[in-house]
């Protein structure tokens, strides 16, 4: 671990951090922004190490920051002018760490290791997404897998709504037609929500391990996922909304398929 001190908002440092912002420096890159000591303090007992940390002179001395500063590459300390430029926010938190993005294999996942686990088709808003797997993760699902064209699950938007549960959750990107592929050898029940469905979510014969599909925000499951499910249910409207948020219904499907 290294320590130095930067103050210049024009130092090339800040300027790479900075433009993790953008999807394309995250690619080019393969690094990620985590933004706040319980998130990163999270990756580092997950065993992750920082490629960089950063933090304000007023946490120095905090355990956690040593703690994580022990397990970084290199450790800056900087002004909160610079975290808030970083963060794009008035109030920035006092820490934040730089890591590798660390993607899950479709086929290294063990379908038998947890109950439940959650696929999500053409998913487009990283709030719903960071939320989805902070769920995930609460609720003790094996994984998270991306079908399709997902938004980006390392944006600054998604990973800032994991709480740091992007660390605990494997996370997978695949195409529909591998993850069809894979799902023919699934062994427990493919359940989909859908607004034709008839069964209702809570008296429906669920099989663990339950493979749990849902839809775009906007247009649901495709006609193709749909058809890949071996039941389809749905959570009944009793007011005037038509439609749950994505990540509340995942929630709500989540603990229905997980209960005793």
């Amino acid at each position: 671990m290294s320590l130095r001190a930067i103050t210049s908002l024009a130092n090339p440092t800040v300027k790479a951090v900075r433009a993790l912002h953008m999807r394309r420096a995250r690619a080019e890159s393969g690094l990620f922004l985590v933004e706040g000591l319980r998130s990163v303090t999270e990756a580092v007992e997950q065993g992750r190490r920082p490629a960089m940390l950063l933090h304000g002179p007023a946490v120095a001395d905090h355990p956690l920051v040593r703690k994580a500063s022990a397990a970084s590459g290199e450790t800056l300390e900087v002004s909160e002018a610079i975290l808030a430029k970083i963060s794009r926010r008035a109030n920035p938190q006092m820490v934040l760490g730089v890591f590798e993005q660390a993607l899950t294999q479709l086929e290294a996942l063990d379908p038998l290791s947890a109950t439940c686990w959650v696929a999500l088709e053409n998913i487009r808003d990283p709030g719903n997404l960071g939320t989805i797997m902070r769920t995930a993760d609460a609720a003790g699902c094996g994984g998270v897998i991306l079908v399709g064209e997902c938004c980006d699950p390392y944006s600054v938007e998604a990973v800032r709504a994991t709480m740091g549960s992007i660390f605990a959750t494997p996370l997978v990107e695949t195409s529909v037609t591998d993850f069809l592929a894979w799902r023919a050898r699934w062994p427990g029940a493919v359940i989909g929500t859908h607004l034709e469905a008839q069964a209702d979510f809570r008296r429906a014969p669920y099989q663990a391990p339950n493979l749990l599909l849902m839809g775009n925000e906007q247009a649901g499951l495709s006609a193709e996922l749909a058809a890949a499910c071996d039941l389809t249910v749905k959570i009944p409207m009793r007011g005037r909304a038509d439609s749950l948020n994505l990540a509340v219904a995942t929630a709500v499907m989540i603990y229905a398929v997980t209960a005793p």
